[in-house]
């Protein structure tokens, strides 16, 4: 009985956790610790995108994708001499990657680059179609689409499963390139 009854709690205990999650409320700011948890099912303002509709706008190229995972930081402490490769980064087909801007917290010069990013991806429209993405379960691509919002975009479709969801339904993937940040003052990318 006893054998029952833990096989039973064991099944039981993540479609709770699950459940719970889905109707978690929105925070009232932006979330700024545990990113890689579960995000709400909804965002006040926007669009919330399954799978299927974000492979429909991509299809019919009536709006922009604006991929926002970060990117991982070179490690401070490689011997001298040690060669670093990025990691690649396989995203949506034809997306602009944005790192870094998901944060809850943004320094004023990942600011400056995310609102610039978003002039670039729209061509300067505020009502062009926005999809914001990172991964499944990311926090970042919920706040950078707060955040888009809040600088007046009025056409904001988040898509919580990111690539993964894109990837597990098999849809195509591309490697990426971050959007270059400008170094202030002398007009060159790094």
């Amino acid at each position: 009985m006893r054998s029952a009854l833990a096989g039973l709690v064991a099944l039981t205990l993540p479609w709770m956790a699950s459940a719970l999650a889905e109707n978690a409320p929105e925070p009232e700011g932006y979330r700024t610790d545990n990113y890689r948890a579960p995000v709400p099912p909804t965002l006040a303002g926007a669009r919330v995108l399954a799978t299927e509709q974000a492979e429909m706008i991509w299809r019919a190229r009536s709006g922009v994708f604006v991929d926002v995972l970060p990117r991982p930081p070179k490690p401070s402490n490689l011997p001298a001499g040690t060669v670093w490769r990025d990691k690649p980064r396989f995203n949506i087909p034809g997306s602009i990657w944005l790192p870094d801007t998901g944060y809850g917290e943004l320094a004023a010069t990942t600011e400056t680059y995310f609102r610039h990013g978003l002039v670039k991806a729209t061509g300067g429209s505020k009502t062009k179609l926005l999809v914001i993405y990172c991964q499944a379960d990311c926090w970042m691509s919920w706040n950078a689409a707060k955040r888009a919002m809040s600088y007046g975009y009025s056409n904001v479709a988040w898509y919580p499963e990111g690539t993964d969801g894109w990837e597990r339904a098999e849809l195509p993937m591309a490697e990426s390139r971050p959007e270059p940040r400008e170094v202030q003052g002398m007009g060159t990318s790094q």
